[in-house]
């Protein structure tokens, strides 16, 4: 049987863009032949997508893309902060952004199968799981501006307007860090605002306040809460002495919709125990 050297594992490593370990393996089975480990590595690296399909990729970034009067603002997973980190990864994220302004899917699954032979080819070179898990394409008569926050790529939105790009571009860093849930009062889920004014309205009646004042209490509340939810009567971050409607208006500019994201958002990520997958390793 043929030597397996340190060298000769690296080299495929190189080739490849697989572990160590794996590539280790091939050269065993293939006897010392670089082109036929190579060729079991492409052949074992396609059913390993599967394999890690049940893993749960929590970590990820955000990607846009803007072409004329169509943007998408996508969020695409992957297990470890380590690979979504990767520029493997970040490229993939970004064709899968681009594929979605090109295409207009109208469900994640019809954008998740245009972007599969991709996504596996990333996955066979950065052995983990990875999933496109959201995205929002929107199509406009206004403009379109983007703005992700950090290097990490992890906050972002993706902003409808009209009027000034810059003034778009900053509301769209408060809409990141103030979090509204919509641009209008009016655009507030009525499912929400009853839920919210059944709460006022049993704390007003266990305050032991008249009927009519608690009525105005609730009401007062109501207001004070869609201001808060809603992107136009939020204090602007930039200058809190006005709203980002006053501030968008007198620059001439309005915000007609956005789509914001955080990455990993309501997914329940796992605890993993590295120390004992690298005992494991070391006994194969």
């Amino acid at each position: 049987m043929a030597e397996i050297t340190a060298k000769m594992v690296a080299d495929l490593r190189a080739a490849t863009g697989l572990g160590m370990m794996e590539c280790k393996k091939a050269l065993v089975e293939a006897e010392g032949n670089f082109e036929k480990a190579e060729e079991i590595l492409r052949i074992k690296s396609g059913a390993k997508a599967g394999k890690l399909a049940g893993r749960t990729a929590a970590e990820g970034v955000l990607a846009y893309a803007i072409e004329g009067k169509v943007g998408a603002l996508v969020e695409v997973n992957c297990e470890t902060d380590f690979v979504a980190k990767d520029a493997g990864f970040v490229e993939f994220a970004n064709f899968v952004a681009k594929t979605a302004v090109a295409k207009k899917p109208a469900t994640v699954e019809e954008l998740a199968a245009l972007v599969e032979d991709e996504r596996k080819a990333v996955i066979a070179k950065l052995g983990e799981n990875m999933s496109v898990r959201r995205f929002q394409v929107i199509e406009t008569s206004g403009e379109l501006v983007a703005y992700i926050h950090g290097a990490l790529a992890t906050e972002g939105v993706l902003v409808e307007y009209t009027g000034s790009e810059d003034v778009a571009r900053k509301i769209g860093m408060h809409i990141v860090a103030a979090k509204p849930q919509c641009v209008r009062e009016d655009q507030v889920d009525a499912e929400t605002v009853e839920k919210e004014r059944h709460i006022y309205t049993q704390q007003a009646i266990e305050s032991g306040k008249p009927a009519e004042i608690a009525a105005k209490m609730v009401e007062g509340r109501i207001k004070k809460f869609l201001a808060e939810v809603s992107l136009n009567g939020q204090a602007f971050v930039m200058n809190p002495d006005q709203t980002v409607a006053q501030y968008a208006k007198e620059n001439g500019t309005e915000i007609l919709s956005f789509a914001r994201y955080k990455v990993g958002d309501g997914i329940e990520k796992a605890v993993v125990d590295y120390a004992a997958e690298v005992a494991a390793a070391a006994k194969v």
